[in-house]
């Protein structure tokens, strides 16, 4: 695989999902093997040529030869076009690069949400700029699909519970989005949309752990209580990546509580009114 010369890639070396997909580069040929290095311990002969802040928002891509900079979606698509210079038509495609551009700011700016570090006195003194809308976006598109996939698996539960409306899940996880950010506003306003975002990426992938059992249904006549035990099992895996969480965030129980409360309030009325 060609690589991309005199190149170098700034990630963000507290982010996991970016370590892994820039090593993946230097790995597979894509870059050379010193090609990537996190923008913490960015180079001195590269200093002068990046935007630190816009660097933390966006990874950096460095021709070192003659100090040019991409950032974003244009930096991966750079990296990818090289290697394979049949997609170079596509990354020129302004339509592609402009939905690309909003797909990869989506992440970026919520990547301490989906993935968070604890921040320390050790930690990079810039950190990645807070975007309403992009956390906004991602609370209503993690509310979406949890309630979409939650709508279905509930159905595999009715001989023990009512199913409920078309929307029902909807409403409970978008009352829980509200609750929460009441709790979580009194105790510690700064944080409540670092929860928030936090708080749906534990929502998000418990629905994803559900996935598995829809598809065995598809196949497999299996008893209500198999699905429900199995649905209890995904709510303990969530419950301890809440508690682990809440200690990162430094919020403690409170937000666990309230948050497993919600949800034993509503099992209660769903199964005697």
């Amino acid at each position: 695989m060609k690589s991309l010369k005199n190149h170098l890639i700034l990630f963000d070396a507290e982010c996991p999902m970016c370590k892994l997909y820039t090593k993946g580069f230097t790995k597979v040929g894509m870059l050379d093997p010193t090609g990537a290095q996190p923008y913490q311990n960015m180079p001195q002969n590269v200093c002068p040529y990046v935007d630190q802040q816009r660097a933390v928002n966006e990874i950096a891509l460095v021709d070192t030869e003659t100090g040019q900079v991409t950032y974003g979606i244009n930096s991966l698509f750079k990296v990818l076009a090289n290697s394979i210079p049949l997609l170079g038509p596509l990354f020129s495609l302004k339509p592609f690069i402009w939905i690309m551009s909003k797909v990869y700011a989506f992440v970026s700016y919520n990547r301490k949400v989906i993935i968070p570090a604890e921040i320390t006195e050790d930690s990079f003194a810039i950190q990645p700029t807070f975007k309403l809308r992009y956390r906004i976006a991602y609370l209503i598109f993690t509310w979406f699909m949890a309630s979409f996939i939650l709508t279905h698996y509930v159905g595999l539960l009715k001989e023990l519970m009512p199913v409920g409306s078309t929307y029902r899940e909807y409403f409970i996880c978008g009352g829980q989005i509200g609750f929460q950010a009441i709790v979580v506003s009194i105790m510690a306003w700064d944080k409540k949309w670092e929860y928030l975002g936090n708080m749906m990426t534990i929502s998000f992938a418990g629905s994803l752990l559900l996935l598995p059992a829809l598809l065995m249904a598809k196949f497999l006549v299996l008893p209500a209580l198999f699905y429900a035990a199995y649905f209890m099992g995904v709510a303990g895996i969530m419950f301890l990546e809440h508690f682990r969480r809440m200690g990162i965030l430094k919020l403690g129980y409170i937000p666990t509580l309230t948050w497993v409360l919600y949800r034993i309030v509503v099992l209660l009325l769903i199964l005697f009114i």
